[in-house]
């Protein structure tokens, strides 16, 4: 039976390709000292709204009811359950998780209802681990061999230029809901919906050059900002139009943006239990389309012709030494076979002829070379 629509499963060298970028997104978070923490899929449905039902990712949530009757929700993102985690914990907590998240919204070619995000967030937080956490993303962007260009803005910056418009309180936030469409719908459609509210002037605003910028109060922020990334050696474009989709966003938001100008990776600034908090989240199913990370098999495929004993002490050795290897039993042609569909590079073959030589016959898969060695030798041929 095929997957419910919007879902997908995933092998064989999709997964092991995710597989490689997210080791590479865990140890890069380990280099920067967070720690790892899981939480459940599942959530009373309060718990995940808080006080954002009007976020448009708050109101794509799933929905669903226990036994009990009880109101839940699939989690549709991480950053909500952090006002548990962070309950009575050492502050900076510094914590990274990596799950699947759900969101019931159309469906597209790349865009399904569950994937994978990979967050990295700092509870206890100022401007300085703002540039942290762009530093850390910068790294991860160029280990991965992606291009990207780091957008920053700032949520106060923001308020202070709708107040400045008299832009009442209570129409705020859906004026930045229609600034965060631009890009997406044309800006006559947005300038449309601005009139609403008296905003329209806003767009022409927010295309001023950041010079203009320097008259808000809020703006040192975004100076702040920019000298502790170019301590960190990360250059970013200041883009006064970006606005981040979630409400609960108080102070640095920032956008990361690969080469074909599409959104790779965002976050920013906000409170967790009244406790100013900062990160940021990949979502791995967009990476895993663009990124030039390829995963290399070292497996090493043993064939044991009548040689069981043997072949599996060998499996042993390899394996006590970090080696990954498969055995299989019998037909070489199968067994070769099978080795060309997994894309593994060597085969090493125990039969009797080998038995009698005292060596192994090593089979490389992409030239077709073989060669009679002994055991002591595989590892120097291989690795």
């Amino acid at each position: 039976m095929e997957p419910v629509k919007g879902f997908k499963d995933v092998k064989g060298e999709e997964a092991l390709k995710r597989e490689a970028i997210q080791k590479i997104i865990v140890d890069t978070f380990k280099l920067y000292g967070f720690e790892p923490a899981e939480t459940p899929v599942i959530e009373y449905e309060q718990f995940v709204k808080g006080n954002n039902e009007t976020d448009e990712a708050v109101s794509d949530i799933f929905k669903l009811k226990d036994r009990g009757e009880r109101n839940l929700a699939l989690r549709y993102e991480f950053t909500f359950q952090l006002k548990r985690l962070a309950k009575n914990e050492k502050l900076p907590y510094k914590r990274y998780q990596i799950g699947a998240v759900f969101r019931d919204e159309p469906v597209s070619a790349n865009r399904f209802r569950q994937f994978t995000q990979c967050d990295v967030d700092i509870i206890g937080s100022t401007i300085k681990e703002d540039a942290e956490i762009l530093a850390l993303t910068k790294e991860i962007f160029e280990k991965l061999g992606i291009k990207s260009s780091i957008f920053i803005n700032n949520r106060k910056l923001l308020n202070e230029i709708l107040e400045s418009l008299n832009i009442p309180e209570k129409n705020k936030a859906q004026v930045m809901r229609e600034i965060d469409k631009l890009g997406k719908l044309p800006e006559k459609e947005i300038i449309s919906n601005l009139k609403k509210y008296n905003a329209e002037k806003l767009i022409s605003m927010l295309k001023n050059k950041k010079e203009y910028f320097k008259k808000f109060k809020s703006f040192g922020e975004i100076e702040e900002l920019e000298k502790y990334c170019k301590m960190y050696g990360i250059k970013t474009e200041f883009l006064p139009s970006l606005v981040r989709g979630l409400s609960y966003y108080n102070g640095s938001i920032f956008e990361i943006m690969g080469s074909a100008k599409e959104s790779i990776a965002g976050g920013g600034s906000y409170l967790i239990n009244e406790i100013q908090s900062t990160g940021i989240s990949f979502g791995l199913d967009r990476l895993e389309l663009i990124s030039k990370e390829e995963y290399e098999n070292k497996n090493i495929l043993i064939i044991s012709l009548n040689r069981d004993k043997e072949a599996i002490t060998l499996c042993n050795e390899l394996r006590n030494n970090i080696i990954p290897c498969t055995l299989m039993y019998g037909k070489i042609s199968k067994a070769l076979e099978y080795a060309n569909s997994k894309k593994i590079p060597y085969t090493l073959i125990m039969g009797e002829k080998e038995a009698k030589k005292g060596k192994l016959t090593l089979k490389d898969m992409k030239s077709g070379k073989e060669e009679l060695v002994d055991v002591k030798e595989i590892v120097k041929k291989v690795y």
